[in-house]
């Protein structure tokens, strides 16, 4: 099995591209956001309402302005389908796609509670509001007890977790790229995540994750 380094961390767009180099697992790239996006989350999040939207997009005729057709009056929405169309646009540029899986979610729980690695080529995610992905460095994972290596035991029980405090947390907003099981070489080095816990203070996030088409 090859050594891992740590997962690489930037504010720079353009540092998504470190997803190739082989001993990087995930990309982090911390970003800031318009006020009316954050607005537009904030309202969503703030309103007693399910959204669940799972559909393959296609690049040359993705209309991104249709996305949510019920919150066109939210102010932002605007903004908020813009971005979603730009983190298409850098997701299928990176990778050469046509076609792109969209998942776009309001959570009140953990969808994907224990760590695990995904089994695709590569994955991005970014929480919009809420508690972000969390994730951790190779270093820290015992990866013999993911999955049924767990023997049904919680993260915290089982030994998965080698060191508690340094699970690391995706600040909301962020675009972080998760290379999976399905990337040609690393099939034994999946980026090892986990969705938060939800919590009173933190009881809703709103999700959006991309995949190849």
């Amino acid at each position: 099995m090859k050594t891992l380094s740590s997962p690489y961390l930037s504010e720079n767009l353009a540092d998504l591209a470190e997803i190739y180099r082989p001993e990087i697992n995930c990309c982090v790239i911390k970003r800031r956001v318009s006020d009316d996006i954050t607005l537009f989350v904030n309202q969503l999040l703030a309103k007693p309402r399910t959204l669940e939207i799972t559909q393959t997009v296609s690049i040359a005729s993705f209309e991104a302005h249709n996305l949510l057709p019920t919150a066109l009056h939210f102010q932002g929405y605007t903004d908020f389908c813009n971005d979603i169309a730009h983190l298409i646009d850098i997701f299928s540029d990176l990778f050469g796609l046509n076609a792109v899986g969209l998942r776009l979610g309001l959570l009140d729980k953990a969808m994907c509670p224990r760590f695990h690695v995904d089994r695709v080529p590569c994955r991005l995610v970014c929480t919009y509001g809420g508690l972000g992905t969390e994730w951790l460095e190779d270093s820290f994972v015992e990866r013999s007890k993911l999955g049924r290596g767990s023997n049904g035991l919680a993260d915290e029980e089982s030994g998965a977790i080698l060191d508690l405090e340094q699970i690391e947390t995706m600040p909301a907003y962020s675009i972080g790229l998760l290379k999976g099981t399905a990337w040609e070489g690393n099939e034994l080095n999946g980026a090892v995540h986990r969705s938060p816990s939800l919590n009173a203070a933190t009881p809703r996030r709103l999700f959006l994750s991309l995949d190849f088409g």
